[in-house]
């Protein structure tokens, strides 16, 4: 069976850039080790809006411009760009139906032991894709590693944590 490692939106908007916090600066360290040390396949989610971002419901209910697809913010962190191996998942809002159907073919191909994420933000895209991933494949087994994700704030990390928790996700610390 092959584990799968899900990097989501470790991308420098949310880093140090429109939407960066000192929490998720905090992270890039211990998730490049993760990747790093992980032994399966590696899959990167990237946050991609257009120039029209702010006539669409996320840009009227989250009115910063960020990660507009080939703008510096919506690179991956160089350092961690460094390790990507395959076609990262571009996704159009929080969650990626893409990225839950990628996995449950691949799944059907050759069973897939277990699903980790990190990255960015706990609270809104790591929970989204953490959800769909469980509804899409509800045995699977579903982890999200907490030293490797940030959320906006440290209370909302903490929510979206427990959230997933109620939701049988395994919340690594």
């Amino acid at each position: 069976m092959n584990d799968v490692l899900i990097v989501v939106d470790m991308q420098n908007d949310f880093i140090d850039g429109a939407l960066g916090t000192a929490e998720a600066l905090a992270i890039v360290p211990k998730v490049k080790e993760k990747i790093e040390g992980f032994q399966g396949q590696v899959l990167f989610t990237r946050d991609t809006h257009h120039a029209n971002y702010m006539d669409t419901q996320e840009g009227r209910k989250l009115p910063v411009p960020h990660c507009i697809e080939g703008s510096d913010g919506w690179q991956i962190r160089p350092e961690l760009e460094a390790l990507r191996r395959t076609e990262a998942v571009d996704k159009p809002g929080f969650g990626s139906v893409q990225l839950a159907e990628l996995l449950r073919a691949m799944n059907e191909k050759e069973p897939i032991g277990s699903v980790t994420l990190v990255g960015l933000c706990t609270d809104i895209c790591v929970i989204s894709n953490a959800m769909l991933i469980k509804a899409y494949l509800p045995e699977l087994p579903v982890r999200v590693d907490a030293a490797c994700c940030a959320g906006v704030t440290p209370e909302s990390h903490e929510n979206a944590l427990a959230a997933m928790a109620m939701c049988q996700i395994e919340i690594l610390r």
